[in-house]
């Protein structure tokens, strides 16, 4: 097996060692809070939500200004249906708990499936060479994942993306912890 560190140069190797603690710290914090995620999904679940509302609820308000001072623009008013948009969807995210989950697992879900077909696209590209069938074996158990989180809905609205969001930082803990390793 090759070490998929041999490629970095040494001046990047030299940074990591010279920072060894601050990457094995910041890893053991992504596990942490990772392990949290998957304990508690729901709670995680509508933090990552209402920190997407309130994202919108940023950019509504900035492009709403942008469009209150752009009048004499041709496309003036549709920045402003824009802005609108984004507002009324961050109030959403934000200020309602439960039912914006159902919409973002959806969304979710959607993307698991397009991102399935992609990677199934890709395996019969590479299907002459190796390691295709890992490719393939991705694609599909990325397809499973959106037809399961659209078909438990709006059960899985409570637990998906909190377990995802804690896979997702125990994955890059362990990366971090093994990073400060070499």
């Amino acid at each position: 097996m090759t070490d998929p560190l041999s490629g970095l140069s040494p001046s990047v190797m030299d940074a990591v060692r010279a920072h060894r603690g601050r990457f094995r710290n910041v890893g053991i914090v992504m596990i942490a809070v990772g392990v949290l995620a998957i304990l508690f999904p729901l709670v995680f679940s509508v933090v990552a939500k209402v920190a997407l509302g309130w994202v919108f609820l940023i950019t509504g308000a900035v492009l709403l200004w942008h469009a209150v001072q752009s009048r004499g623009w041709r496309s003036g008013l549709l920045a402003g249906v824009i802005a609108l948009m984004h507002l009324a969807l961050g109030v959403y995210l934000a200020f309602f708990a439960l039912t914006g989950l159902v919409g973002l697992t959806l969304l979710l879900g959607a993307v698991f499936l397009m991102q399935g077909v992609a990677e199934g696209m890709i395996a019969i590209q590479h299907r002459p060479e190796k390691g295709w069938g890992w490719l393939a074996v991705n694609g599909i158990v990325t397809l499973a994942l959106g037809f399961l989180l659209i078909a438990g809905l709006p059960g899985t609205a409570l637990w998906a993306v909190g377990v995802m969001l804690g896979v997702n930082f125990v994955s890059t803990g362990i990366a971090m912890m093994a990073l400060s390793r070499v």
